[in-house]
């Protein structure tokens, strides 16, 4: 019976997650020739087609779907059993805090990577709308890291991934072409609903708040269901909505940045520079 390589495994699971060879390339530091080489000797060693290539990306098919579960699992386990060899004296506590934009997407395989490769470390995430009181809560040593949204002008922290607000609708909703302008926000203190109420103000333009919540998925319910316009990072715009480009005016950049504790132990160090060098964080070239 045939044996299925880890690399192998792992290189599909990536692939799956991003259905795009190039992303799954960028993300294991190797060529997209090469990531499509290693898959094609995974379907000849279970011997059935597990993905299917097309212009626009890749998707799974039935047996694809089936296998994704297992490599989960198998990847999981081997993840595990070597962290517990060679990690173990990687131990403290990390507390990280962040927006649930990054912990909700960005963040995910990173902390399930980093729980696996080091046991003995005691993960806390704080969620919290509050870039600024986010970092204030690192600099009085009660966050030993804080990957948060800052405007691009700003200063501190180690600035990673550039990006800028936008303004989001719903594909089946024109909430944009109401007067006042109906809005869908965090609650006060969140840099999105600061940054637009700032703008609409210095333009006249007439608003609303018309949806509140505490969490991402709150607010972006909110815009799908056309209760009102919505302020996002442009990278984190997801399937049925749609960037508003004219009658609002523009919104700030922003750089993803990571603010890291003077004193933090080895742990932290350690999920730090996992997040740094993640593909998804690192600065355009």
């Amino acid at each position: 019976m045939p044996e299925l390589p880890i690399g192998l495994l792992r290189t599909f699971a990536i692939t799956a997650q991003t259905l795009n060879l190039t992303a799954a390339a960028s993300q294991l530091h190797r060529s997209p020739s090469a990531i499509s080489m290693q898959l094609n000797r995974l379907e000849s060693l279970v011997d059935t087609e597990l993905l299917v290539r097309g212009q626009h990306g890749v998707r799974l098919t039935p047996a694809g779907e089936q296998l994704l579960g297992h490599a989960h699992q198998l990847l999981n386990l081997h993840d595990r059993i070597l962290g517990s060899f060679h990690n173990v004296d990687i131990a403290g506590k990390v507390r990280l805090g962040t927006h649930d934009q990054y912990a909700t997407r960005s963040l995910i395989p990173i902390l399930e990577a980093f729980v696996l490769s080091y046991p003995e470390a005691q993960l806390e995430v704080t969620c919290d709308h509050r870039p600024q009181y986010l970092v204030s809560l690192v600099n009085e040593g009660k966050l030993d890291l804080a990957l948060v949204e800052m405007p691009a002008q700003s200063e501190g922290g180690l600035r990673l991934a550039p990006d800028e607000l936008v303004w989001v609708r719903s594909q089946a909703h024109s909430a944009h072409e109401r007067d006042p302008l109906p809005l869908a926000v965090f609650v006060e203190g969140c840099f999105h609903r600061d940054s637009a109420c700032l703008a609409l103000q210095q333009t006249d333009k007439a608003y609303r708040i018309a949806f509140i919540s505490q969490s991402r998925a709150g607010v972006l319910a909110a815009v799908r269901a056309g209760i009102g316009v919505g302020i996002i990072p442009r990278s984190t715009l997801e399937p049925g909505m749609i960037i508003v480009n004219t009658g609002l005016p523009t919104l700030p950049r922003t750089d993803t940045t990571l603010f890291v504790a003077e004193r933090a132990n080895e742990a932290t160090q350690r999920l730090a520079q996992t997040i740094r060098e993640h593909p998804e964080f690192l600065p355009q070239q």
